[in-house]
């Protein structure tokens, strides 16, 4: 069974990204895959310091999360946008995660043969799309396949209702679709190479 990982970029209480995430985690677990929803206040990591790196390792934390990124096949994740780029807790993480542990470790070893799909809520009227250009970017430098889709949702505080849900019942099964598109496509990579 594909396994999927997914987190925000953003743990921000009442964070809209976590909503989306929810709603897209919602789906991937329709489509009959194991969804892992972390959020990433659990794997509090210091800003990435080579100096660091080299004197100390690698954060218990980070490593921890690069054990989890190994154990799953997909990445499902929600960044919030800020300046026109991802969140710097989101770059921070993958910064660390990407760093290798032992000296025969292949480069980016965490993310290879990863398959993505990414997100984004704003309050703004762009939805977080210049975000996610510069996320997919990352992410393919990483060497993850990124899906085609994605979803972005502008004018966010406005879209859900006090509950978390949203109001508008459409948006809801196209945030559902990406989860379930990621599951079908990480499905259709197993039936293959199995």
């Amino acid at each position: 069974m594909a396994k999927i990982l997914a987190f925000s970029g953003s743990t921000r209480a009442g964070s809209f990204n976590q909503r989306l995430l929810d709603i897209a985690v919602a789906g991937a677990r329709e489509s009959g895959v194991e969804v892992t929803e972390i959020n990433l206040n659990d794997f509090p990591m210091p800003i990435y310091n080579q100096d660091l790196e080299f004197s100390e390792g690698l954060p218990e934390s980070a490593a921890e999360l690069k054990q989890l990124m190994l154990d799953h096949k997909g990445l499902l994740i929600a960044s919030p946008e800020y300046n026109g780029f991802p969140s710097a807790l989101l770059k921070n993480t993958l910064d660390w995660v990407s760093r290798p542990q032992a000296s025969h470790e292949p480069p980016l070893f965490a993310f290879r043969g990863k398959i993505a799909a990414v997100m984004a809520a704003s309050q703004d009227q762009g939805g977080g799309v210049q975000g996610l250009v510069s996320l997919r970017i990352l992410l393919q430098n990483l060497g993850v396949m990124v899906v085609p889709d994605q979803v972005t949702l502008a004018k966010a505080g406005d879209a859900f209702r006090e509950d978390g849900r949203l109001h508008n019942h459409d948006l809801k099964q196209i945030i559902e679709g990406l989860g379930s598109e990621l599951a079908d496509v990480l499905n259709k990579m197993i039936v293959r190479f199995d």
